[in-house]
């Protein structure tokens, strides 16, 4: 259990001594190539250290890697959305950098480059699910009643997170939500109706699914509380585990970590509704049933 940098450091340093490694060169043939102390390539592949995005940059042409996918993937494993000044990429996110406490940014640089979340909630709606009304209610409850302009800036970054869910190669996203996300009125009634619909609206994507494990679901694990677990392109090992707690995040990246939650996510998806029966459910609940 560690926090998120330092997932990523090991994540990133374990990816770039396996390209290393394909490439056929040793590290002190790599550190050579590159003008380097063969014990900086040891830092960085230990993930004892943090790297640059511009080293991880000199790296990935040393080793003769050209795919852009995942260059990106692990530009952002190093950071890049709060990258160096030498002309590293920077995520949208950038701008939000001195209002955003750090471990968000590491989430949301991870949200950005992932393939697939799979997600249990059992108080609110998802971030990348919600409206700007309902977004705006959640930060104030969520941060005692802050200052309006907050508040905006805010939203603002929970709405332009959910750029993920458009584009050629939109995140792939299936969420689990415990009926009692549906029940409690966020921001009054109109805001939840808005909510609601806009739930259904999402659904009918064919990246997203969603379940719904109602109060009469028996065999709900839910207890275990929310989570997260990210998935990314071609690269199992950098799949990921996100606990959120009051004041910070867990990531959890051990094999029978990932697999404990994988198969409490299985478990739970067979004990909810069926995507369909979900939007229905939902709309039912909307429409006062």
């Amino acid at each position: 259990m560690r926090n998120g940098p330092a997932v990523r450091r090991r994540k990133l340093g374990g990816e770039l001594r396996r390209q290393r490694e394909l490439a056929g060169l040793t590290s002190l043939e790599a550190a050579h190539s590159v003008g380097w102390h063969q014990s900086k390539i040891s830092r960085i592949e230990t993930g004892s250290s943090g790297v640059k995005s511009s080293d991880v940059a000199l790296l990935l042409d040393a080793y003769g890697v050209s795919d852009p996918e995942l260059r990106a993937l692990l530009g952002a494993l190093c950071g890049a959305g709060t990258a160096d000044a030498e002309g590293a990429r920077r995520g949208w996110w950038y701008a939000y950098r001195n209002l955003l406490p750090p471990a968000y940014l590491d989430f949301i640089s991870l949200e950005s480059e992932a393939s697939r979340l799979r997600t249990l909630e059992t108080t609110v709606v998802p971030g990348l699910l919600q409206t700007p009304a309902y977004a705006r209610a959640v930060t104030r409850a969520a941060l005692n009643d802050p200052p309006p302009e907050q508040v905006e800036k805010l939203v603002r970054v929970r709405m332009a997170r959910q750029s993920v869910l458009r584009g050629d190669s939109p995140l792939e996203l299936c969420a689990v939500l415990d009926e009692a996300v549906l029940r409690h009125e966020v921001g009054g009634r109109e805001v939840m109706a808005g909510q609601l619909r806009h739930l259904v609206e999402t659904g009918s994507l064919r990246h997203v699914r969603l379940h719904v494990l109602p109060f009469s679901s028996s065999g709900h694990i839910g207890i275990t509380g929310p989570f997260v677990i990210f998935s990314f392109p071609r690269i199992a090992d950098l799949d990921v585990v996100v606990l959120d707690h009051l004041t910070s995040s867990l990531y959890l990246e051990r094999k029978e970590d990932l697999r404990a939650y994988g198969a409490a996510f299985t478990t739970l998806r067979a004990h909810a509704l069926s995507h369909e029966n979900s939007l229905d459910f939902i709309a039912g609940i909307n429409d006062g049933a």
